[in-house]
């Protein structure tokens, strides 16, 4: 594929992923949203909400940034072990910081408001990609230099 179809493919791919950010309000269950945005949430109770939709859905989000990310690196580098690689380390933060989430959600006092913050955060928004994209250039470029 030539490059900038390549280009014009990742950027759709990022454009859909602000689409998600910017329409999650309307888009997805998240009570907290408000709370963190507009409340002073380290003083202020937090809101009523219903812990088992508010999971299911803060899991659904990071499935589709996953899915979204893992369609800009199949696209960026056409490398079957590359995608596979992805595709594991994704599960297993969907896994850790959803299982950290779930226990956050149910035992939450006003002294882990930060935490469920950041592990929250880190769940709703495809922070992972940031990551993954500069190592797996390096990898290719590393791997390039080794084979000349």
């Amino acid at each position: 594929m030539k490059t900038r179809y390549r280009l014009f493919l990742i950027g759709i791919l990022v454009v859909l992923l602000a689409s998600i950010r910017f329409f999650e309000a309307k888009i997805f269950y998240d009570p907290l949203l408000f709370f963190f945005k507009y409340s002073d949430y380290l003083r202020d109770d937090i809101p009523d909400f219903e812990p088992g939709l508010l999971i299911l859905n803060t899991i659904l989000r990071y499935v589709i940034n996953s899915l979204i990310s893992l369609g800009i690196i199949a696209i960026a580098f056409v490398d079957r072990n590359i995608i596979k690689f992805s595709a594991v380390l994704f599960l297993l933060l969907l896994g850790i910081v959803g299982s950290v989430f779930t226990y956050l959600i149910f035992t939450i006092e006003n002294e882990h408001f930060l935490a469920l913050f950041y592990v929250r955060r880190f769940l709703i928004h495809p922070i992972f990609i940031l990551v993954l994209l500069p190592a797996f250039y390096y990898y290719r470029i590393h791997k390039r230099s080794r084979k000349i």
